[in-house]
């Protein structure tokens, strides 16, 4: 009888013990509705981190920059591959990229496993700011090439020349690439060798980025540049499917000859008759513009035009050419290092190519480019010379250019001046 009482009571602990063990752990014997779904506890498992499509946490990750005389083959041998794979990277990576254009300070990375052998599992070099190319070793070898994300962000900039345009876009923490946007769209209303301490600028524009940094100004919207007095505007407009530059009134900023041969230099001597040679120790007419600027500097046509002459100028210019714009322009450039490909005496050049480089040679104390300016025959102040507009926005067209450019004059005007501001968080 007793046996039975105990076996009694083991049986009502156990029916008590599962009761309570029910009401607790209810959830789990009730279907499953939108009030229990609410009390439930949501873990989130984060994305692993990728490093070129890669699980960071995965590999022993090494990243270098290529050296001077550093050759592909170099890398990977000294990383436990043997020749043979090499080759067969070599090989396949052919379609693709050629590696012996392993270029010195562009950036690769090597993963290994995390274990004591360390073993090679994948290598990755940049080809450029956004692509780059993998060499895959973890099965067979796979050489692809694949690109990383591009972002595009809308900006606006805005800065007080003090000194020069570069100096100030760089104190302002703006991007570099901005400084040659601007000298190029105001580089036929803006003279950039004669910049005054005061002179602003404004400008609405894309900007990409990479891995959170700068790598292109892709489209500028609309700038201004205040200069001596006078605003000058610029509006990016489509006009018989060709995009350019025109101001507030529609007149095109490109004329028919740029303001300077090159870019970021001083004036180092002007237009003269009776300027002291350097060299000769004698006084002499000077009848051009001494721009000052390193050697190697590129040097660009003022204008459309003809080679009318090409060689050595053995009183003191060097090797020069001379550009035959039209039936009244000439112009001339001495002391160049030497010529870009393909000029040649009779040749035709655009506005804006490239035809040579800034040197010394002739008689010359240092790198400069003589630019000299003809009117009919006669030399004239290449400062002084104005050039005509090209062709406007056409009358059909103004009323649909007015409507375009009102909100994009709109905003640069209330640009706030200095008021530059770091836009990484609009990447993330």
């Amino acid at each position: 009888m007793k046996r039975k009482y105990i076996i009694i009571a083991l049986i009502a602990a156990l029916a008590a013990g599962l009761i309570v063990f029910l009401v607790k752990n209810r959830h789990l014997a009730s279907p499953v509705t939108n009030e229990t779904i609410d009390t439930l506890e949501v873990v989130e498992i984060p994305e692993p981190e990728l490093l070129y499509g890669l699980a960071v946490d995965s590999f022993y990750i090494e990243q270098y920059k290529v050296k001077r005389n550093q050759y592909l083959a170099d890398v990977l041998t000294k990383n436990g591959l043997d020749y043979s794979d090499v080759y067969k990277i070599a090989n396949k990576a052919k379609p693709i990229f050629d590696v012996r254009k392993f270029k010195r300070g562009n950036l690769y990375t090597i993963f290994f496993t995390k274990d004591s052998l360390k073993t090679l599992q994948s290598f990755v070099y940049e080809i450029d700011n956004t692509e780059y190319m993998v060499a895959d070793l973890r099965d067979s070898i796979n050489v692809y090439r694949d690109k990383k994300d591009v972002v595009t962000v809308k900006k606006t900039a805005s800065g007080v020349i003090t000194s020069s345009l570069w100096n100030t876009i760089k104190d302002e923490n703006i991007t570099p690439m901005l400084a040659v946007e601007l000298s190029d769209i105001f580089a036929w209303t803006v003279d950039f060798f004669g910049i005054e301490k005061g002179d602003y600028f404004k400008a609405i524009y894309d900007e990409e980025f990479v891995d959170s940094v700068s790598i292109n100004i892709t489209k500028v919207y609309a700038a201004l540049f205040h200069h001596r007095g006078d605003d000058y505007y610029a509006f990016y407009f489509e006009q018989d499917s060709a995009w350019n530059f025109f101001d507030e009134e529609g007149n095109s900023l490109r004329k028919a000859f740029l303001k300077a041969p090159l870019k970021f230099s001083r004036v180092s001597s002007r237009f003269s008759n009776h300027r002291y040679h350097p060299v000769l120790k004698i006084y002499r007419p000077h009848h051009g513009v001494d721009y000052a600027a390193p050697e190697g500097t590129p040097v660009y046509a003022l204008g459309d035009g003809r080679i009318v002459a090409k060689g050595y100028q053995k009183r003191g210019g060097g090797n020069y050419l001379k550009i035959k714009h039209n039936s009244v322009y000439t112009t001339s450039y001495m002391h160049m290092r030497g010529y870009a490909k393909g000029m040649a005496k009779g040749v035709r050049v655009k506005q804006g190519q490239l035809i040579g480089f800034v040197g010394h040679t002739g008689l010359a104390t240092g790198p400069h480019l003589d630019f000299r300016v003809y009117k009919q025959g006669h030399p004239v102040d290449p400062l002084k010379v104005k050039a005509p507009p090209v062709e406007p926005v056409k009358p059909e067209n103004s009323a649909s250019f007015k409507e375009f450019i009102q909100p994009l004059k709109a905003e640069l005007d209330s640009i706030p001046l200095g008021s530059n501001k770091d836009d990484s968080h609009l990447l993330k």
